[in-house]
């Protein structure tokens, strides 16, 4: 299930991310979603990939995601 905004994101993304991380997240989901299509596993790639994504650019520190 692709995303169409940050609004759709799950709350504990939504919650918890910038805004910046919370389209990189929403970017790389997409792209991952769409590239396992026949897999039985296709959300939880996508969601993995779009975690990845956004550890690239940012860390927590503390309860906030910050910019490396």
């Amino acid at each position: 299930m692709p995303y169409r905004t940050s609004e759709d994101l799950p709350p504990a993304v939504r919650h918890h991310l910038p805004p910046h991380a919370m389209d990189i997240y929403r970017q790389a989901f997409n792209h991952a979603f769409a590239s396992h299509p026949d897999d039985v596993r296709q959300e939880e790639i996508a969601h993995r990939t779009a975690w990845a994504a956004v550890k690239r650019l940012y860390v927590k520190d503390g309860d906030e995601w910050v910019p490396k």
